[in-house]
């Protein structure tokens, strides 16, 4: 087997990594011993706030997706990329707050107008028959780790 050693990512390498937005995979703890609810998802990343920004679907036979997502849970976010230079990848934990019209203050709306997150098409639904909300990730913790020899 490979020995392959990591190192932890500096501030700048990470919000370069992350850049404006991107892929990866949401986990929400699940309320009964279960394991998490993991799905895919796109993301955008504002580095002077440090917080991540969601728009999550909800189709109308989501109701234990919808049941979690409104639970005060932890959740963990998960972003990686393998180019020919090594691997990268980055994870937060914290909880999710959801951004509504009448809750959106200026410096949320300035944050998303810095961030980018990609559409993308991974729903069981129809996207005009899916509910669409926006969260925020104020993370407790955010840990970047990339392959040993990575850095620029």
């Amino acid at each position: 087997m490979e020995d392959v050693r990591s190192v932890r990512m500096s501030t700048e390498e990470r919000d370069d990594f992350l850049g404006s937005g991107g892929t990866g995979v949401i986990s929400f703890d699940s309320s009964d011993d279960g394991p998490p609810y993991t799905r895919p998802i796109s993301y955008g990343y504002d580095a002077d706030s440090e917080n991540f920004y969601f728009r999550l679907a909800i189709g109308p036979e989501d109701a234990g997706k919808r049941d979690l997502i409104e639970e005060d849970g932890e959740v963990s976010f998960v972003t990686y990329d393998e180019t020919d230079r090594g691997w990268r990848s980055v994870v937060a934990t914290g909880s999710l707050e959801e951004i509504t019209k009448s809750a959106l203050d200026p410096d949320v709306a300035e944050a998303m107008q810095r961030v980018k997150i990609p559409f993308v098409d991974v729903y069981d639904s129809h996207p005009l028959t899916l509910e669409f909300r926006f969260f925020r990730l104020t993370p407790d913790e955010v840990t970047g780790q990339q392959q040993a020899g990575t850095g620029e």
